[in-house]
Protein backbone atom coordinates (compact mmCIF):
# COMPACT_ATOMS: atom_id res chain seq x y z
CA UNK A 1 0.00 0.00 0.00
CA UNK A 2 1.21 3.97 -1.06
CA UNK A 3 2.45 5.54 2.24
CA UNK A 4 -0.34 8.35 2.99
CA UNK A 5 2.07 11.09 5.15
CA UNK A 6 4.68 10.91 2.15
CA UNK A 7 1.91 11.53 -0.43
CA UNK A 8 0.22 13.83 1.57
CA UNK A 9 3.33 16.36 1.90
CA UNK A 10 3.55 15.94 -2.04
CA UNK A 11 0.40 17.07 -2.60
CA UNK A 12 0.91 20.46 -0.66
CA UNK A 13 4.12 20.86 -2.58
CA UNK A 14 2.79 20.68 -5.52
CA UNK A 15 -0.16 22.93 -4.65
CA UNK A 16 2.31 25.08 -3.14
CA UNK A 17 4.34 25.21 -6.61
CA UNK A 18 0.64 25.62 -8.94
CA UNK A 19 0.13 28.49 -7.10
CA UNK A 20 3.79 30.07 -7.18
CA UNK A 21 3.13 29.72 -11.19
CA UNK A 22 0.48 30.95 -11.53
CA UNK A 23 0.92 34.21 -13.76
CA UNK A 24 -1.31 37.11 -12.13
CA UNK A 25 -1.75 39.48 -15.53
CA UNK A 26 -3.11 37.82 -18.44
CA UNK A 27 -4.21 39.64 -22.32
CA UNK A 28 -6.08 38.42 -25.21
CA UNK A 29 -5.11 40.28 -28.21
CA UNK A 30 -6.12 39.66 -31.62
CA UNK A 31 -9.88 38.21 -31.01
CA UNK A 32 -12.15 40.85 -29.03
CA UNK A 33 -13.97 38.99 -26.63
CA UNK A 34 -14.14 36.09 -28.93
CA UNK A 35 -18.03 36.75 -29.18
CA UNK A 36 -18.48 35.92 -25.36
CA UNK A 37 -20.72 39.00 -25.15
CA UNK A 38 -22.90 38.15 -27.33
CA UNK A 39 -23.11 34.12 -26.60
CA UNK A 40 -21.51 33.33 -29.66
CA UNK A 41 -17.88 32.62 -28.00
CA UNK A 42 -16.11 30.35 -25.65
CA UNK A 43 -12.95 29.87 -23.57
CA UNK A 44 -9.46 28.79 -24.01
CA UNK A 45 -7.18 28.21 -20.89
CA UNK A 46 -3.66 26.92 -21.08
CA UNK A 47 -1.34 25.62 -18.96
CA UNK A 48 2.35 23.85 -19.10
CA UNK A 49 3.71 20.94 -17.88
CA UNK A 50 7.12 18.62 -18.86
CA UNK A 51 8.30 15.21 -19.13
CA UNK A 52 11.65 14.52 -17.59
CA UNK A 53 14.88 15.66 -19.15
CA UNK A 54 17.77 13.10 -19.71
CA UNK A 55 20.60 14.49 -18.24
CA UNK A 56 19.79 17.58 -17.09
CA UNK A 57 19.21 19.01 -13.10
CA UNK A 58 17.01 22.37 -14.97
CA UNK A 59 15.62 23.02 -17.65
CA UNK A 60 14.84 26.72 -18.34
CA UNK A 61 12.32 28.22 -20.97
CA UNK A 62 11.25 31.46 -20.88
CA UNK A 63 7.63 31.97 -22.91
CA UNK A 64 6.34 35.15 -24.42
CA UNK A 65 2.99 34.37 -25.55
CA UNK A 66 0.79 31.54 -27.14
CA UNK A 67 -1.39 32.09 -30.47
CA UNK A 68 -4.00 29.89 -32.31
CA UNK A 69 -5.94 29.91 -35.43
CA UNK A 70 -8.56 28.30 -37.09
CA UNK A 71 -6.30 27.84 -40.42
CA UNK A 72 -3.80 25.21 -40.00
CA UNK A 73 -1.40 26.99 -43.01
CA UNK A 74 -2.30 30.53 -41.39
CA UNK A 75 1.32 32.90 -41.53
CA UNK A 76 2.32 34.56 -38.51
CA UNK A 77 1.59 37.79 -40.07
CA UNK A 78 -2.16 36.83 -41.19
CA UNK A 79 -4.89 38.10 -39.41
CA UNK A 80 -7.31 35.80 -37.49
CA UNK A 81 -5.03 35.16 -34.51
CA UNK A 82 -5.89 35.12 -30.86
CA UNK A 83 -3.28 34.70 -28.20
CA UNK A 84 -2.49 34.58 -24.59
CA UNK A 85 0.25 37.36 -24.45
CA UNK A 86 2.28 36.88 -20.39
CA UNK A 87 3.01 39.86 -18.80
CA UNK A 88 5.57 39.68 -17.20
CA UNK A 89 7.43 37.00 -19.55
CA UNK A 90 7.64 33.36 -17.75
CA UNK A 91 10.78 31.55 -17.57
CA UNK A 92 10.11 28.42 -15.72
CA UNK A 93 12.19 25.10 -15.20
CA UNK A 94 10.28 22.50 -16.77
CA UNK A 95 11.86 20.01 -14.51
CA UNK A 96 9.73 21.62 -11.39
CA UNK A 97 6.31 20.69 -13.59
CA UNK A 98 5.96 17.13 -13.32
CA UNK A 99 3.89 14.53 -11.16
CA UNK A 100 1.02 16.66 -12.32
CA UNK A 101 2.38 20.39 -11.56
CA UNK A 102 1.41 22.66 -13.90
CA UNK A 103 2.29 26.40 -14.45
CA UNK A 104 -0.42 28.77 -15.77
CA UNK A 105 -0.10 30.04 -18.66
CA UNK A 106 -3.43 31.97 -18.94
CA UNK A 107 -6.78 32.49 -21.07
CA UNK A 108 -8.48 34.03 -23.93
CA UNK A 109 -11.98 34.79 -25.37
CA UNK A 110 -12.20 33.01 -28.61
CA UNK A 111 -15.24 32.77 -31.64
CA UNK A 112 -16.59 29.69 -30.75
CA UNK A 113 -15.27 26.63 -33.85
CA UNK A 114 -12.32 24.36 -34.61
CA UNK A 115 -8.78 25.75 -34.07
CA UNK A 116 -6.02 23.53 -35.66
CA UNK A 117 -2.88 25.93 -35.55
CA UNK A 118 -1.30 27.22 -32.04
CA UNK A 119 2.00 28.92 -31.93
CA UNK A 120 4.58 29.24 -28.96
CA UNK A 121 6.48 32.31 -28.87
CA UNK A 122 9.80 31.90 -26.47
CA UNK A 123 11.69 34.53 -25.41
CA UNK A 124 15.12 34.71 -26.76
CA UNK A 125 18.87 34.99 -25.43
CA UNK A 126 19.99 38.59 -25.18
CA UNK A 127 22.59 41.39 -23.58
CA UNK A 128 19.96 42.14 -21.04
CA UNK A 129 18.32 38.06 -21.23
CA UNK A 130 21.31 36.22 -21.94
CA UNK A 131 20.15 33.21 -20.14
CA UNK A 132 16.25 33.14 -20.85
CA UNK A 133 16.53 29.82 -22.39
CA UNK A 134 19.39 27.80 -20.56
CA UNK A 135 20.03 24.26 -19.51
CA UNK A 136 21.89 22.62 -16.57
CA UNK A 137 23.69 19.51 -17.30
CA UNK A 138 24.22 17.47 -14.02
CA UNK A 139 27.77 17.96 -13.16
CA UNK A 140 27.63 21.10 -15.29
CA UNK A 141 27.11 24.95 -14.74
CA UNK A 142 24.32 26.44 -16.29
CA UNK A 143 24.93 27.27 -20.15
CA UNK A 144 22.29 28.94 -22.98
CA UNK A 145 20.44 27.23 -24.49
CA UNK A 146 20.73 27.82 -28.70
CA UNK A 147 16.88 28.36 -29.51
CA UNK A 148 15.62 27.85 -33.64
CA UNK A 149 14.91 31.32 -35.31
CA UNK A 150 11.25 29.99 -35.25
CA UNK A 151 11.04 30.67 -31.42
CA UNK A 152 10.76 34.35 -31.98
CA UNK A 153 8.14 33.71 -34.91
CA UNK A 154 6.06 30.79 -32.91
CA UNK A 155 7.32 27.02 -32.84
CA UNK A 156 4.23 26.03 -34.82
CA UNK A 157 2.43 23.50 -33.19
CA UNK A 158 -0.36 21.24 -34.98
CA UNK A 159 -3.82 21.53 -32.90
CA UNK A 160 -7.23 20.01 -32.29
CA UNK A 161 -8.87 22.26 -30.38
CA UNK A 162 -12.96 22.53 -30.37
CA UNK A 163 -14.33 25.95 -28.38
CA UNK A 164 -18.08 25.61 -28.30
CA UNK A 165 -20.45 28.82 -27.46
CA UNK A 166 -20.57 29.34 -23.49
CA UNK A 167 -18.08 26.80 -22.46
CA UNK A 168 -14.12 26.38 -21.48
CA UNK A 169 -11.77 24.82 -23.08
CA UNK A 170 -9.08 23.34 -20.93
CA UNK A 171 -5.68 22.24 -22.57
CA UNK A 172 -1.86 21.78 -21.39
CA UNK A 173 1.32 22.22 -23.28
CA UNK A 174 3.31 19.02 -22.60
CA UNK A 175 6.80 20.02 -23.17
CA UNK A 176 8.89 17.03 -23.45
CA UNK A 177 12.28 18.19 -22.48
CA UNK A 178 14.33 14.94 -22.85
CA UNK A 179 13.41 15.41 -26.38
CA UNK A 180 13.76 18.74 -26.88
CA UNK A 181 17.51 19.56 -25.31
CA UNK A 182 20.08 17.76 -27.69
CA UNK A 183 23.76 18.58 -27.09
CA UNK A 184 25.74 19.73 -29.76
CA UNK A 185 29.01 17.57 -29.88
CA UNK A 186 31.69 18.32 -27.39
CA UNK A 187 31.20 22.07 -28.09
CA UNK A 188 29.99 22.62 -24.89
CA UNK A 189 26.43 23.96 -26.62
CA UNK A 190 22.69 22.34 -26.53
CA UNK A 191 20.11 23.01 -28.82
CA UNK A 192 16.89 23.54 -27.79
CA UNK A 193 14.20 21.97 -30.65
CA UNK A 194 10.69 21.95 -28.69
CA UNK A 195 9.06 18.89 -28.85
CA UNK A 196 5.56 19.80 -27.72
CA UNK A 197 2.07 17.62 -27.53
CA UNK A 198 -0.91 19.67 -26.51
CA UNK A 199 -3.86 17.29 -24.70
CA UNK A 200 -7.09 18.20 -22.88
CA UNK A 201 -6.37 18.74 -19.35
CA UNK A 202 -7.90 15.83 -17.50
CA UNK A 203 -8.05 14.67 -14.04
CA UNK A 204 -7.97 11.21 -14.72
CA UNK A 205 -4.51 9.94 -14.48
CA UNK A 206 -2.00 6.70 -12.18
CA UNK A 207 -0.29 7.47 -9.31
CA UNK A 208 1.60 5.23 -7.07
CA UNK A 209 5.44 5.16 -5.41
CA UNK A 210 9.11 3.17 -5.69
CA UNK A 211 11.24 2.69 -2.77
CA UNK A 212 13.27 5.65 -1.69
CA UNK A 213 16.06 4.14 -2.84
CA UNK A 214 15.92 5.04 -6.40
CA UNK A 215 13.47 8.15 -5.69
CA UNK A 216 16.05 9.67 -8.22
CA UNK A 217 15.94 12.07 -11.24
CA UNK A 218 17.42 9.34 -13.33
CA UNK A 219 14.54 7.21 -12.53
CA UNK A 220 11.36 7.32 -14.84
CA UNK A 221 7.90 6.05 -14.58
CA UNK A 222 5.86 6.12 -17.85
CA UNK A 223 2.64 5.21 -19.12
CA UNK A 224 2.54 3.34 -22.85
CA UNK A 225 -0.05 2.37 -25.15
CA UNK A 226 1.73 -0.48 -28.09
CA UNK A 227 5.28 0.62 -26.57
CA UNK A 228 4.59 4.54 -27.26
CA UNK A 229 5.04 6.53 -24.45
CA UNK A 230 1.80 8.55 -23.54
CA UNK A 231 3.23 10.21 -19.88
CA UNK A 232 6.52 10.09 -18.51
CA UNK A 233 7.29 11.49 -15.13
CA UNK A 234 10.33 10.98 -12.33
CA UNK A 235 9.18 10.15 -8.67
CA UNK A 236 9.81 12.69 -6.15
CA UNK A 237 12.07 12.63 -3.09
CA UNK A 238 9.73 10.57 -1.26
CA UNK A 239 9.59 8.08 -4.21
CA UNK A 240 5.77 9.38 -5.31
CA UNK A 241 4.78 9.81 -8.75
CA UNK A 242 2.26 11.14 -10.59
CA UNK A 243 0.86 10.70 -14.20
CA UNK A 244 -1.33 13.30 -15.22
CA UNK A 245 -3.07 14.47 -17.27
CA UNK A 246 -4.22 11.26 -19.25
CA UNK A 247 -6.70 10.21 -21.18
CA UNK A 248 -9.23 7.41 -20.02
CA UNK A 249 -7.82 4.21 -21.22
CA UNK A 250 -5.77 1.07 -20.80
CA UNK A 251 -1.66 1.61 -20.51
CA UNK A 252 1.21 -0.60 -19.20
CA UNK A 253 3.17 1.29 -16.27
CA UNK A 254 6.69 1.12 -17.26
CA UNK A 255 9.83 2.07 -14.44
CA UNK A 256 13.10 2.32 -15.58
CA UNK A 257 15.76 2.95 -12.81
CA UNK A 258 19.76 2.79 -13.54
CA UNK A 259 21.17 -0.62 -12.32
CA UNK A 260 17.56 -2.02 -11.72
CA UNK A 261 15.45 -4.52 -14.25
CA UNK A 262 12.65 -3.02 -15.27
CA UNK A 263 9.47 -3.38 -14.02
CA UNK A 264 6.18 -3.62 -15.42
CA UNK A 265 2.66 -3.30 -14.71
CA UNK A 266 0.67 -4.32 -17.91
CA UNK A 267 -3.49 -3.30 -18.01
CA UNK A 268 -3.22 -0.30 -16.11
CA UNK A 269 -6.97 0.97 -16.21
CA UNK A 270 -7.70 4.46 -15.86
CA UNK A 271 -10.89 5.86 -15.81
CA UNK A 272 -12.90 9.24 -16.74
CA UNK A 273 -12.05 11.45 -13.57
CA UNK A 274 -10.74 9.60 -11.30
CA UNK A 275 -6.65 8.72 -10.30
CA UNK A 276 -5.71 5.27 -9.87
CA UNK A 277 -3.78 4.52 -7.24
CA UNK A 278 -1.39 1.27 -7.75
CA UNK A 279 -1.33 -1.67 -4.84
CA UNK A 280 2.53 -1.74 -3.65
CA UNK A 281 4.74 -2.63 -1.08
CA UNK A 282 4.80 -0.08 1.72
CA UNK A 283 8.11 1.04 0.70
CA UNK A 284 6.84 1.51 -3.09
CA UNK A 285 8.07 -1.10 -6.09
CA UNK A 286 11.80 -1.51 -5.54
CA UNK A 287 13.07 -3.68 -8.26
CA UNK A 288 16.02 -5.91 -8.08
CA UNK A 289 19.64 -5.15 -9.05
CA UNK A 290 20.55 -6.15 -12.69
CA UNK A 291 24.16 -6.06 -14.83
CA UNK A 292 23.68 -4.15 -17.88
CA UNK A 293 24.89 -3.78 -21.52
CA UNK A 294 25.07 -1.10 -24.30
CA UNK A 295 23.38 -0.24 -27.24
CA UNK A 296 25.39 2.22 -28.83
CA UNK A 297 25.71 3.72 -33.04
CA UNK A 298 25.70 7.12 -34.72
CA UNK A 299 22.84 8.66 -36.86
CA UNK A 300 23.87 10.30 -40.30
CA UNK A 301 20.69 12.01 -42.53
CA UNK A 302 23.43 14.22 -44.63
CA UNK A 303 22.62 17.32 -43.00
CA UNK A 304 23.74 19.49 -39.66
CA UNK A 305 22.99 19.76 -36.97
CA UNK A 306 21.62 15.87 -36.77
CA UNK A 307 17.62 15.84 -35.96
CA UNK A 308 16.84 12.27 -35.13
CA UNK A 309 15.32 10.19 -31.99
CA UNK A 310 16.31 6.78 -30.86
CA UNK A 311 13.87 4.58 -29.34
CA UNK A 312 14.78 1.34 -27.57
CA UNK A 313 12.02 -1.50 -27.10
CA UNK A 314 11.62 -4.62 -25.27
CA UNK A 315 9.21 -7.76 -26.34
CA UNK A 316 7.60 -9.11 -23.61
CA UNK A 317 7.00 -13.00 -23.74
CA UNK A 318 2.94 -12.41 -24.00
CA UNK A 319 3.10 -10.29 -27.08
CA UNK A 320 3.53 -6.66 -25.41
CA UNK A 321 6.19 -4.36 -26.69
CA UNK A 322 7.57 -1.53 -24.21
CA UNK A 323 9.72 1.60 -24.37
CA UNK A 324 12.77 1.15 -21.90
CA UNK A 325 14.73 4.69 -23.30
CA UNK A 326 14.50 7.13 -25.70
CA UNK A 327 16.08 10.26 -25.94
CA UNK A 328 17.79 12.27 -29.45
CA UNK A 329 21.07 11.40 -31.09
CA UNK A 330 24.07 14.15 -30.28
CA UNK A 331 24.13 17.21 -32.68
CA UNK A 332 26.87 17.07 -33.99
CA UNK A 333 28.00 14.01 -33.99
CA UNK A 334 24.97 11.91 -34.19
CA UNK A 335 26.06 9.70 -31.50
CA UNK A 336 23.51 7.48 -29.05
CA UNK A 337 24.24 5.12 -26.14
CA UNK A 338 22.32 3.51 -23.87
CA UNK A 339 22.98 1.23 -20.69
CA UNK A 340 20.06 -1.21 -20.53
CA UNK A 341 19.53 -4.24 -17.64
CA UNK A 342 19.91 -7.70 -19.24
CA UNK A 343 17.88 -9.24 -16.17
CA UNK A 344 14.95 -10.44 -16.98
CA UNK A 345 11.94 -7.54 -16.74
CA UNK A 346 9.19 -8.31 -14.07
CA UNK A 347 5.83 -8.07 -14.82
CA UNK A 348 2.88 -7.84 -13.47
CA UNK A 349 -1.09 -7.59 -14.05
CA UNK A 350 -2.42 -4.95 -12.95
CA UNK A 351 -5.57 -5.34 -10.26
CA UNK A 352 -7.26 -2.30 -8.45
CA UNK A 353 -6.13 -1.32 -4.87
CA UNK A 354 -5.98 -2.66 -2.13
CA UNK A 355 -5.53 -5.75 -3.85
CA UNK A 356 -1.44 -6.48 -3.87
CA UNK A 357 0.49 -6.65 -7.48
CA UNK A 358 1.91 -10.03 -7.96
CA UNK A 359 5.44 -9.68 -10.29
CA UNK A 360 6.88 -12.18 -11.71
CA UNK A 361 10.13 -12.60 -14.23
CA UNK A 362 9.47 -13.06 -18.15
CA UNK A 363 13.05 -14.95 -18.95
CA UNK A 364 11.87 -14.77 -22.17
CA UNK A 365 12.75 -10.98 -22.98
CA UNK A 366 15.65 -10.52 -20.92
CA UNK A 367 18.76 -8.63 -22.27
CA UNK A 368 16.96 -8.41 -26.05
CA UNK A 369 16.31 -5.32 -27.58
CA UNK A 370 15.45 -3.38 -30.53
CA UNK A 371 15.92 0.38 -31.99
CA UNK A 372 14.00 2.26 -33.76
CA UNK A 373 15.28 5.26 -35.38
CA UNK A 374 13.33 7.99 -37.02
CA UNK A 375 14.73 11.33 -38.84
CA UNK A 376 13.31 15.00 -38.65
CA UNK A 377 10.74 13.69 -41.57
CA UNK A 378 9.63 11.22 -39.84
CA UNK A 379 11.62 8.09 -41.55
CA UNK A 380 11.99 5.19 -39.12
CA UNK A 381 14.32 2.59 -39.40
CA UNK A 382 14.37 -0.24 -37.18
CA UNK A 383 17.14 -2.72 -36.22
CA UNK A 384 16.99 -5.81 -33.69
CA UNK A 385 16.34 -7.70 -31.29
CA UNK A 386 20.11 -7.61 -30.61
CA UNK A 387 20.79 -9.86 -27.18
CA UNK A 388 23.33 -7.57 -25.04
CA UNK A 389 25.78 -9.27 -22.58
CA UNK A 390 26.77 -8.03 -19.20
CA UNK A 391 29.49 -5.13 -19.53
CA UNK A 392 29.44 -5.80 -23.61
CA UNK A 393 28.45 -3.28 -26.18
CA UNK A 394 26.22 -3.61 -29.34
CA UNK A 395 27.33 -0.77 -32.08
CA UNK A 396 24.35 -0.27 -34.58
CA UNK A 397 24.26 2.79 -36.69
CA UNK A 398 21.85 4.50 -39.22
CA UNK A 399 21.77 6.82 -42.50
CA UNK A 400 19.24 8.59 -43.58
CA UNK A 401 17.77 9.16 -46.63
Amino acid sequence: MLKLLPFLTFLRQRAGLLAALSLATLSACGGGDGGLSSGRGGTLQLSLTDAPACGFDKVYVTVQKVRVHQSSSAADTDAGWSEISLDPVLRVDLLTLRNGVLATLGSTPLAAGHYTQMRLVLGSNGASTPLANSVVPTGSPEVALTTPSAAQAGIKLNVDITVQANQLADFVLDFDACKSVVRAGNSGQYLLRPVVAVVPRLVSGVRGSVDASIASGSTVVTLEQGGTVIKSTTPDSAGMYLLQPVTPGSYDLVVSAPGRATTVVTGVSVASGAVTTLSTSASGLNPPTSAGGTLAGTVVTGSLPIDATVQVTQALSMGRSITVARGSVDASTGAYAYLLPIGAPLVAPYVAAPTALSFAPDPAAAARYSLAVSNAAGTVKRAGPFTLTAGGTLTTNFSFP
